[in-house]
């Protein structure tokens, strides 16, 4: 009896022990490697409502965004896909007049819905569209706009399961993505999750995104703890652009 009892201690013990290295191990970098072939960038919500300091959000992403330098470094992701002819593709959000009408909310969409965030007249209009919080910062449109950059469906809570970006990627065959944009825990984080789900590599750029500061808590710290959980590179926009630049090499 004894014995099974010192044998079932040690066991313990040793499981603890395991268990206890283990909680320290670091987490392994899988890695991503570009294919211009396979690669695409992508850009959750380069919107401004939430990258203009006249954008409806700005009084809790301002700072982020800022400290981020998040507006030059989604820029600087966008020219160096140009440069490198890697697929561009933009997920936008936008709230029609019907949206207003569902019957229940989040905490999140409560909110958007109560300031008119990414608020647009009608899906077959765009009226009153051009330079609503809607709208591309203007400093995009350049890279937007050239006829060549995808715009998907718009999202309507934070991934991608209610739009086509998906359905996109896989037609012009692309499972590997360069992941920016707004915001770091809910959209973005969003996208990244259900992207992993269908198959996709994906690797985020840390600093081209940002995040709301809440009583709740900070959004970008938790989402860049999640980012590196779960991506397969967590990178910088100055490591992106000079692995994107090394393609056309």
């Amino acid at each position: 009896m004894r014995r099974n009892t010192l044998l079932g201690l040690i066991i313990v013990l040793g499981l603890n022990a395991a268990f206890s290295s283990l909680s320290v191990a670091a987490l392994p970098v899988p890695g991503f490697k570009i294919d211009p072939q396979r690669t695409a960038v992508v850009i959750t919500d380069p919107q401004n409502d939430f990258l203009s300091p006249e954008g409806v959000t700005w009084g809790v992403v301002g700072k982020s965004v800022t400290s981020n330098n998040t507006v030059k470094n989604i820029e600087m992701l966008m020219k160096a896909a140009k440069r490198s002819d890697l697929p561009l593709f933009i997920s936008p959000h936008y709230y029609y007049p019907h949206d207003h009408g569902w019957r229940f909310e989040g905490a999140l969409e409560k909110l958007m819905h109560k300031i008119g965030m990414f608020d647009r007249e009608h899906p077959l209009d765009t009226k009153s569209f051009e330079g609503s919080g809607a709208d591309w910062l203007e400093r995009y449109k350049p890279y937007i706009e050239d006829g060549a950059t995808i715009v998907t469906s718009p999202h309507k809570m934070y991934g991608p399961e209610t739009n086509d970006l998906v359905l996109q990627l896989r037609k012009r065959g692309i499972d590997k993505v360069l992941l920016a944009g707004m915001s770091a825990n809910l959209c973005t984080e969003s996208h990244l999750r259900e992207l992993l789900e269908q198959g996709f590599e994906v690797a985020v750029v840390s600093d081209a995104t940002a995040a709301a500061q809440l009583e709740e808590g900070d959004g970008y710290e938790a989402a860049m703890i999640n980012f590196r959980y779960m991506a397969n590179a967590v990178w910088d926009t100055q490591t992106t652009v000079k692995a994107i630049k090394a393609v056309r090499q």
